[in-house]
């Protein structure tokens, strides 16, 4: 190569490797978020998830200076909601608060389901695992979940119990399966729906987690026969597990979750950063403080700790749904 063409390439190479890293393109997540983003709950207000998201709204809206606006969706065991996730753009301003069901168990009992729970979502977070409780109303003479169990046997069928998810659902005919009873399912379309269920006694007894009904618990409304897993549950202490009753020895420890799935599609620096946004979101002592008083018990994940997650328990609840028998459509 003739030397003035050897100086000029090495000054053009000289000049590229000086280049600032800001003429290079910007990752996606550098201006993250620049405006208003939504997080789909499909379920009513007042419930679990709900209490949950607008929490997270409302310090995300601070932390980024951007609008987090939560939209209820409502119906068909969250189908409603998921597939308005599933069709928005993944660019990280449509996030979804998923339930487990949402995930794990409405392929079970759909079979035309219109999104894949699995394909359609790019997991973020896992954001709490609440306690579920098994609850009469207080003016009932059912102290003790032996005391039910023997009631139901003494009047076969006779006896109702109301749920509002598919995981409660679930739970009362793993509990009645147990038990070897008979009880009638009561289906509600979220939380505030049960409490107010067993407040006028439209049902014997319910499956739910803390937030709807600590209220009710705190002011006496609420007897809480047993608690589903072995954390604390400060309200009534020493409350016995389910699994405690001498007819229910190893009776599995059952959670309900909740976590944040993104549409497919959303770029992994964005996922990335808007789990490390949540976690600190969740870590907060005032955030923590809200949903301890709200019954809520924050849990968080990496991306790919939560898909893998998903997948366990899409693949435990496969038999407990087919089990069952019960079909959606």
């Amino acid at each position: 190569m003739p030397m003035p063409c050897r100086l000029i390439a090495l000054a053009l190479f000289a000049a590229l490797m000086a280049a600032p890293a800001a003429a290079q393109p910007a990752s996606s997540a550098d201006s993250y978020p620049n405006r208003a983003i939504r997080i789909i709950v499909p379920f009513p207000a007042g419930g679990p998830s709900d209490v949950l998201a607008r929490i997270i709204a409302q310090k995300l809206s601070e932390d980024w200076k951007q609008p987090v606006v939560v939209e209820n969706r409502v119906g068909a065991n969250t189908v409603i909601g998921a597939q308005a996730a599933a069709n928005a753009p993944g660019d990280g301003y449509t996030l979804l608060m998923a339930i487990d069901s949402t995930l794990t168990m409405n392929q079970y009992l759909y079979k035309s389901l219109p999104y894949d729970p699995i394909n359609d979502f790019v997991p973020v977070t896992i954001v709490a695992k609440t306690m579920q409780l098994l609850i009469v109303n207080a003016a009932s003479d059912i102290k003790s979940v032996s005391d039910l169990i023997a009631k139901q046997k003494a009047a076969p069928g006779k006896f109702n119990y109301g749920a509002g998810t598919i995981t409660t659902q679930l739970s009362g005919y793993l509990f009645n399966k147990a038990a070897g009873t008979q009880a009638q399912l009561v289906r509600y379309n979220g939380s505030a729906q049960v409490a107010q269920g067993l407040l006028t006694n439209s049902v014997n007894y319910v499956f739910d987690g803390t937030s709807a009904a600590l209220p009710l618990i705190q002011g006496g409304q609420f007897r809480v026969l047993a608690k589903f897993d072995r954390r604390p549950f400060p309200p009534v202490p020493n409350l016995p597990l389910v699994s405690e009753a001498p007819e229910l020895r190893n009776f599995d420890e059952l959670t309900v979750w909740l976590g944040i799935v993104a549409p497919k599609g959303t770029p992994q620096p964005i996922v990335n950063k808007l789990q490390r946004q949540v976690a600190q979101v969740l870590s907060d002592p005032g955030v923590k403080q809200k949903t301890d008083a709200a019954g809520l018990f924050p849990s968080t994940s990496t991306p790919e700790e939560f898909a893998a997650f998903i997948r366990q328990e899409a693949q435990r609840w496969s038999t407990v749904v087919k089990e069952t028998g019960i079909q959606y459509d």
